[in-house]
């Protein structure tokens, strides 16, 4: 417990008059605000808008030689019918992210499917750091 005095004491040590804690600006600076000039007509309905972009085919990822190594030896053993396979390691080839869909899963368990993934990669999956499998049934 502090006694009144000292608590008087401590408080006039302490406080610090508002205007130099505050620093308060002396002039306002306003922006000019902007307006469009023309009107958007974002929910137009007179006007047919078509995108070209969706009749051409979709950028399919490059692989890299690493990649297309893996992609060659996963599409000979299990034949999927979708096939990614990326470098996750920043390039230096110590962990690779895998996702395949092939019918050769159906009725088979995510943890077999995995493992046949695994045995089609053979010792190559033993030189990695990693590797990250998903897969699904086609």
């Amino acid at each position: 417990m502090i006694c009144n005095t000292c608590r008087r004491a401590a408080m006039r040590s302490t406080r610090a008059p508002l205007r130099t804690l505050l620093r308060i600006p002396t002039t306002i600076t306003r922006l000019p605000t902007t307006t469009p000039t023309a009107p958007l007509r974002l929910l137009s309905t007179s006007i047919p808008r078509f995108s070209a972009a969706a009749q051409e085919e979709p950028d399919l990822p490059s692989m890299s030689p690493a990649e297309a190594a893996i992609a060659e030896i996963l599409s000979e053993k299990l034949s999927p019918t979708e096939l990614l396979v990326q470098d996750v390691s920043g390039g230096c080839g110590s962990m690779y992210a895998i996702d395949i869909t092939s019918p050769a899963f159906k009725g088979q368990t995510i943890l077999k499917q995995q493992r046949m993934v695994n045995a089609a990669l053979g010792d190559l999956v033993k030189s990695w750091h990693g590797v990250q499998i998903r897969t699904k049934v086609a």
